[in-house]
């Protein structure tokens, strides 16, 4: 392992004996190999990869691809069948909820066995006790067995407990999904602060926002086997491609009545005037390329052009943000659809989800439906927020179905570009034209005089 290498996996494999019958495996052990009473189940097959210090890299791929094996492989906590895996620095995991935990032991007694499992003195876990408690905000709870925890105290105190180890490596396998909002937010700073600090981080997760945000690299795994490897974004969408692509049945919806409003008072955003006559003003550079970006889908429909317009229904080359503006899709369709869904989705150039919407919920008690042959568009307008300086681009896609369950007839990534050029306003990913602002004094004497 070089001085750059964090982990290394190399042709891992896994096999698992499955037996029909609990006896069978004191059988077998008695008859030894002369005939084998159980089925072998690959979980991983000649996995490889490597991971650099201070990479963050997200594992990804369907429920039984092999992602928690894989992890438990790297822990330690399970050997492979073939192959090897090499780690340069301390590992603290965070594998299935509550594993490494006693029950029967209180939080406090749960906190000294896990630090040493993970190499910690107990000296040093006297040093770290306070902070321990402190980080996971269940002091009132930690003198009782954890088997009265909730799964999200669980998670809060075996993160608080890696998060002391002082490891150069940290195994996270989809704990963050249990925990309250704001503990989660407290993680995810950790982690983006261990980030910084030079630290390698392993992530599982379904959500692919947070593998987008959070990681570097990409591995993903479907039935045991490496099928990509690669940067976050590219990987990350060629997954949720192929997932879409095999969501192709069709589902009912109840007899529920939902409808979006749709007449709503035009507002202007008091400070625009201002704003378009100084160095303040968001500026949007927009580009229509000449062949859109991956696609995939049935063929039931196609899209054949996208574009922005401005509200007196001119095609768009630079907008500005807070301005009202329009996406239009156009696309064909080949064979009848009784539900047609149009949808978009505008990302950063990292493929982080900023805003979308779709016609589920405006067309819910009136569906489309097309015979084939037929030409249709779709218009959303919108209000254009003011966006950071960088890159964005517009993915959009034509389904049949519903909003869970439907076909994707034509999906395009990158149908327009959008570069903002310069950006002086927006707090956050994106910023959000107000409607109004009203500051005003009180009357009234002092609350804390």
């Amino acid at each position: 392992m070089t001085d750059q290498i964090s982990i290394q996996v190399d042709s891992i494999s896994k096999n698992f004996l499955i037996y029909d019958k609990p006896f069978y495996r004191l059988l077998q052990m008695i008859i030894g190999s002369t005939k084998n009473l159980f089925k072998e189940h690959a979980a991983l097959r000649n996995v490889s990869f490597s991971v650099t210090k201070g990479q963050t890299v997200g594992i990804i791929g369907r429920n039984g691809s092999g992602k928690s094996t894989l992890l438990q492989i790297i822990c330690g906590t399970l050997s492979a069948s073939a192959g090897s895996v090499s780690a340069d620095g301390r590992i603290a995991a965070l594998l299935e909820l509550g594993s490494g935990f006693n029950p029967e032991f209180t939080g406090l007694e749960n906190i000294y066995m896990s630090g040493q499992v993970l190499g910690l003195t107990n000296a040093e876990i006297d040093a770290r006790v306070d902070s321990i408690i402190a980080f996971s905000e269940i002091e009132d709870k930690i003198h009782q067995p954890v088997k009265t925890y909730s799964s999200g105290m669980f998670m809060r105190l075996a993160f608080s407990v890696i998060a002391h180890v002082e490891a150069q490596i940290l195994v996270i396998d989809e704990a963050l999904a249990v925990g309250d909002a704001y503990f989660v937010q407290k993680c995810m700073r950790f982690l983006d602060d261990f980030k910084k600090k030079g630290g390698t981080l392993l992530l599982v997760s379904h959500d692919s926002t947070a593998i987008t945000t959070l990681c570097d690299k990409v591995v993903w795994l479907e039935n045991g086997s490496l099928r990509a490897i690669g940067d976050a974004k590219t990987v990350t969408q060629e997954y949720l491609k192929d997932y879409y692509s095999k969501q192709q049945s069709v589902g009912s919806v109840d007899d529920v009545s939902i409808a979006r409003p749709r007449d709503r008072k035009n507002f202007v955003d008091p400070r625009q005037a201002l704003l378009k006559h100084s160095t303040l003003r968001n500026d949007l550079q927009i580009f229509s390329p000449e062949n859109y970006g991956n696609r995939f889908g049935n063929g039931a429909a196609k899209i054949s052009n996208v574009s922005l317009i401005s509200s007196s229904g001119e095609p768009l080359l630079w907008a500005i943000g807070g301005e009202s503006v329009s996406l239009v899709v156009r696309f064909e369709t080949y064979e009848v659809l009784k539900n047609l869904i149009v949808g978009f989705i505008v990302k950063n150039k990292n493929g982080v989800s900023l805003f979308g919407d779709n016609t589920c919920l405006t067309y819910f008690d009136d569906p489309k439906s097309s015979r084939g042959n037929e030409v249709w568009d779709c218009r959303f307008d919108f209000d254009m927020p003011i966006l950071p300086a960088g890159d964005y681009s517009i993915t959009v896609a034509v389904s049949d179905g519903t909003q869970d369950n439907h076909r994707v007839n034509d999906w395009v990534d990158d149908a327009v570009i959008i570069r903002s050029e310069s950006m002086n306003m927006a707090s956050g990913l994106i910023g959000i034209p107000m409607r109004e602002i009203e500051m005003v004094q009180l009357e009234g004497e002092l609350i804390h005089g």
